[in-house]
């Protein structure tokens, strides 16, 4: 039976964007970083976020409010627990993700207008310029990654191989819980040349930086992907392309792998009504706003794109509601 909405529901729902606005500005502007040094003054607070005196205190009232500030004397200091999530100091820190939420924000703005014109939403910088933003959805990735990586590997077998490539593997993270998963492998690594440092960095903290070949290129317009490999991952990828750019990667992806080589695809995966799951139907709206094709799949879909490429025998090997459903084929 269709839930029966009532008028309180529905305005809930509709005003649900002020709260988030607020926290995202604040992790936009890094008010949460300022504080962990210690309590500051309004004033104080806009000169540490470059941010005029009114609106700051209006923001930090709003923060406080909202108790991820807490308000006393006039001086602002962090809640308990923000500064481990908030801050780019905590150790399981979300400021990169919150960063790149608020810049999808921008874009789901215009969720109206992208209906009507069927064009993607007009991209506008963060006040942390077109470089921050890229660096903060590269470590956005590491976040949304860096518990689900190891389990979803071990979830795998892990799966056997010699040489993974990881096609655009942003942060490392996957490569790294592939690569520890299989101490004798080794990777390649294959981004845009402006996410490899990024990679680099993480890659040498791990301690696997001598396990990876580090490979600048684009995917969507080079005509080949560095070849040899005998398992490709792609994670988190196919949702940003159309159907037709999918049929190119994954051509790419068959010649470059070895032969017998396997393809595996993590991403949100549709049942063939496009409703369900709900995170996959809004996701899907992600794209629309944000790319010129892109757009959630089902695994029909994605198995007849895969064939399309030459690869057969497409199975699910894990699927969950999110971005953990994992399909499999074999280079044909």
């Amino acid at each position: 039976m269709a839930k029966k909405w009532t008028a309180q529901e529905l305005g809930e729902m509709s005003r649900a964007f002020q709260a988030s606005c607020v926290l995202l500005a604040g992790a936009e502007l890094d008010v949460f970083g300022a504080l962990t040094g210690g309590a500051m003054t309004a004033e104080g607070l806009a000169e540490a976020i470059d941010g005029d005196l009114r609106a700051t205190t209006m923001l930090a009232d709003a923060l406080s409010a909202m108790e991820l500030l807490v308000k006393s004397d006039g001086r602002y200091s962090l809640a308990p627990g923000t500064t481990e999530v908030l801050s780019d100091r905590g150790a399981q820190s979300e400021l990169p993700m919150m960063q790149h939420l608020a810049n999808c924000l921008r874009s789901w703005v215009q969720l109206a207008n992208v209906v009507r014109t069927g064009r993607r939403a007009d991209k506008t910088p963060s006040v942390r310029g077109p470089k921050g933003d890229l660096a903060s959805f590269i470590e956005a990735m590491e976040v949304v990654s860096r518990q689900a990586a190891p389990l979803i590997v071990k979830d795998l077998g892990p799966p056997e191989f010699r040489h993974l490539l990881d096609v655009g593997g942003g942060p490392a993270t996957w490569t790294i819980a592939f690569l520890r998963a299989r101490p004798a492998a080794r990777a390649t690594l294959f981004d845009l040349p402006d996410v490899l440092p990024i990679a680099e960095m993480h890659l040498r903290e791990a301690g696997l930086l001598d396990r990876v070949t580090l490979a600048g290129g684009n995917f969507e317009a080079d005509p080949s992907l560095p070849a040899g490999a005998d398992l490709a991952w792609v994670s988190a990828i196919v949702h940003m392309n159309s159907r037709e750019e999918n049929r190119s990667l994954f051509a790419k992806v068959h010649a470059a792998l070895a032969s017998g080589g396997k393809i595996l695809i993590r991403d949100i995966v549709m049942d063939p009504s496009h409703v369900r799951p709900t995170a996959g139907a809004l996701f899907a709206i992600n794209m629309l706003v944000n790319t010129p094709g892109g757009g959630t799949f089902s695994f029909e879909e994605l198995s007849e794109d895969l064939a399309a490429a030459g690869f057969a025998e497409p199975v699910v090997l894990r699927k969950d509601e999110g971005m953990g459903t994992v399909i499999a084929a074999t280079k044909g």
